[in-house]
């Protein structure tokens, strides 16, 4: 056993365990009677208490058991689950959060900033004990037996009935237990806080003479008897961290037995294989189903039935096996069972990074197959650039992942939030479901962030002021994802008193950003929030009014490929909408030309192809069929010398509500965009996404089709304003 690998599942484990204890008392608030979620709480202290105390870590397992303590009272109803102590367990939570991230560090202590804080945590939790002493005795002292070697033990007549009602454990641990650092009486200790440790028989047949013993070798086994309500999962998890190569065998006692063979015969799922039926029964654990069939593996299905094995190791009473056995006789059918696995992000990574080639190899081949007139080339080029299509897309969508996860994220940010600003809020989640690349997941957290905590601080309103405009006191918070058009759209949206028009504009011309005599429209001054050191706060807080955020949110929201709307309403609310690519990968795209250059245009953004009619060209817009168009001129824009053609076309294309035109000089067709960076020299250039390459190797530019639509919408604005001027 590597236990470097062992500590980092642990730390692994217990950052899960410790999210899913947030969420839990976040949920709890609202249903302070729910037990499920109650015991699920002191499940997660009792199994991070646990895993703690096998590898040494008596300052976890310390203040854990002091929470579990707490716990146990709220679960025996002796103790309401109030507001307060819920929000004491949730500080008490993050505070084991900091002891498992400094020991992901090397810190296998309480770190020294972090002990004031722990102190005070555990005499605010020791106030809910009552008159229970507050120890930090964390566990059982292990029965004499385990301390001393016994030869030999025969069970009297009287021991024999007693033992049937009490789980047997016969333990052969790793000789190597000691060498990696684990201790065997520690492992026993904590089975008794399981239950009670009736009897323990230690083993010493292996011990070498002493002449030739190594005090780093493991050579004792133990047979146990255990009192315990537990089950057998939870039993098996106490041995989690030294199960490799140990040979952990746990039969129930007589009335666990009974209460099997009942829920097999019960069970009524149909096409369900021999270990599911166990597993599904709780006679069998996963561990020991994958080991039985590892093993079986080894020796072959037809030579060791797995029902046989399992008989043959002690895993299962031959009576168990055979109840299942019947039962799967039962049914005709057989299924085979999903399986999911989980893969290294970086692999997935580089899959995507091949494919990538792949399609850019790909696209050189049809360039090659065009210009032969032959059609069976060019009918194998059509059938390999399908097939690495559908392979691309099978590829993205094992990247694509649920937004649910960092909505839920926020729950216990409006929770804190609120609570600090003494507003009662509430978050509103929809669209959880909305799947979105795990790519992009990681970078939208902090934007998303800001926001929420801007509608919570600026946004809602005091319940005073709410109750006065006739509003609900409990203020709302709506988190919101959707697919539109190819894209993702984020909505963050608040029922506060909305944006405050005149003083933004106030604000702009005092710091220059708009001209004295300047009347932009409504949504031009919105848009001024997200300008550098943009503030029209009175006093500065801890939360905000220093003007550092919103820019940043609509830096990194653009380093996406995306962008970010704002629109309000005076007394209803305001509603920030963020529309971002599906993924950064790989898209469909529309080749175009200018000149010698080559550009990009996202496929899912395109609604037509027209021919450019110079006649019906104003400025920077044009009449399409009686509908005002903005468009750029990519030469224009790019300072493209090249002469233009007798025939230039435009391309339509839409960005959320906003319709544009790109003028172009050749339509090339679809083509499958692989997306470069840019790099850092170029980040500051707008209209420009990435770049990709081409099956000649020549380079093509991304064009990022929200950006242009700024820019053509600024323009169209100039235009009517010269033209309103000269009127």
């Amino acid at each position: 056993m590597n236990l470097d690998e062992a500590l980092q599942t642990f730390i692994t484990e217990s950052r899960e365990l410790l999210s899913d204890m947030e969420s839990a008392l976040l949920s709890i608030e609202q249903s302070p009677g729910d037990t499920d979620l109650i015991n699920a709480i002191f499940r997660t202290a009792h199994t991070i208490k646990g895993s703690a105390g096998l590898f040494g870590l008596n300052h976890i397992v310390a203040f854990t058991h002091v929470m579990e303590s707490v716990l146990d009272r709220v679960r025996n109803n002796e103790l309401p689950l109030s507001a307060d102590l819920a929000a004491l367990l949730l500080h008490s939570g993050d505070h084991l959060s900091l002891l498992v991230e400094a020991l992901d560090t090397g810190n296998a202590e309480t770190p020294e900033h972090a002990r004031a804080a722990e102190a005070e945590l555990k005499t605010k939790l020791s106030g809910y004990l009552g008159n229970i002493a507050n120890d930090d005795s964390h566990t059982l002292p292990v029965p004499e037996q385990a301390t001393r070697s016994v030869e030999s033990a025969a069970p009297t007549a009287e021991e024999n009935r007693s033992s049937n009602e009490h789980w047997h454990l016969s333990l052969r641990f790793n000789p190597e237990l000691l060498r990696n650092g684990m201790d065997p009486i520690s492992v026993i200790r904590y089975l008794g806080t399981q239950g009670e440790l009736v009897k323990i028989i230690t083993l010493i047949e292996a011990i070498p003479p002493l002449a030739e013993m190594d005090p780093e070798t493991n050579y004792l086994g133990f047979e146990i008897s255990l009192k315990s309500e537990a089950d057998k999962t939870t039993l098996e998890s106490v041995f989690e961290f030294v199960q490799e190569d140990s040979r952990i065998r746990i039969l129930p006692p007589y009335s666990k037995t009974t209460e099997y063979l009942a829920l097999i015969a019960a069970d009524e799922k149909e096409n369900q294989r021999l270990g599911e039926i166990l597993v599904r029964c709780g006679c069998l654990t996963e561990h020991e189903l994958a080991q039985a069939l590892a093993l079986q593996a080894n020796t072959g299905v037809e030579t060791r039935p797995l029902g046989t094995l399992l008989v043959e190791e002690e895993i299962l009473q031959p009576v168990v096996v055979e109840a299942a056995l019947v039962k799967q006789k039962q049914h005709a059918e057989r299924a085979p069972a999903q399986k999911t696995i989980r893969i290294d992000a970086d692999k997935l990574d580089e899959l995507i990074n091949l494919i990538g080639e792949l399609v850019i190899a790909g696209a050189g081949l049809n360039q090659v197959a065009a210009k032969f007139k032959g059609t069976e080339i060019q009918e194998i080029g059509a059938t390999i650039h399908r097939l690495v299509e559908e392979v691309r897309d099978s590829s993205l969508a094992l990247r694509m992942v649920p937004i649910g996860e960092t909505f839920n994220r926020f729950q216990r940010v409006v929770r804190d939030v609120s609570h600090e600003l003494g507003k009662d809020i509430a978050l509103v989640i929809s669209g959880a479901d909305t799947e979105l690349d795990k790519s992009v997941i990681e970078k939208i957290g902090d934007p998303l962030l800001h926001l929420v905590r801007n509608s919570i601080d600026h946004g809602i309103e005091p319940e005073a002021l709410r109750l006065e405009r006739g509003k609900p006191a409990r203020g709302r918070v709506e988190l919101n994802a959707y697919h539109d058009s190819g894209s993702v759209v984020i909505e963050v949206r608040d029922d506060g008193g909305g944006l405050n028009r005149d003083r933004i504009l106030a604000k702009a011309i005092e710091r220059g950003l708009v001209q004295p005599g300047q009347i932009p429209g409504d949504e031009e001054i919105f848009n001024l929030i997200f300008e550098a050191g943009f503030s029209t706060a009175e006093q500065v807080t801890n939360l905000s009014g220093r003007g550092v955020g919103m820019d940043v949110v609509r830096q990194n929201i653009q380093a996406l490929r995306g962008s970010v709307q704002v629109a309000s309403e005076a007394g209803m609310g305001t509603r920030f909408l963020i529309r971002l690519p599906l993924t950064l990968a790989i898209i469909d795209g529309f080749l175009v030309e200018t000149g010698s250059a080559s550009f990009v245009i996202p496929l899912d953004a395109v609604v037509e192809c027209i021919e450019l009619d110079r006649e019906r060209l104003e400025r920077h817009y044009i009449n399409l069929r009686g509908e005002v168009l903005p468009f750029v001129s990519l030469r224009e824009l790019f300072d493209i010398t090249h002469a233009p053609p007798v025939r230039e076309n435009i391309v339509v294309v839409r960005s959320g509500a906003l319709k544009l035109g790109i003028s172009v000089d050749v339509l090339q067709g679809e083509f499958q965009t692989v997306i470069k960076p840019l790099g850092n020299l170029f980040r500051h250039l707008r209209g420009i996404a990435g770049s990709t390459i081409l099956g000649s190797g020549a380079v093509a530019l991304i064009l990022d089709v929200a950006a242009l639509g700024e820019i053509a919408t600024r323009r169209e604005n100039e235009d009517l304003l010269v033209t309103a001027a000269l009127r």
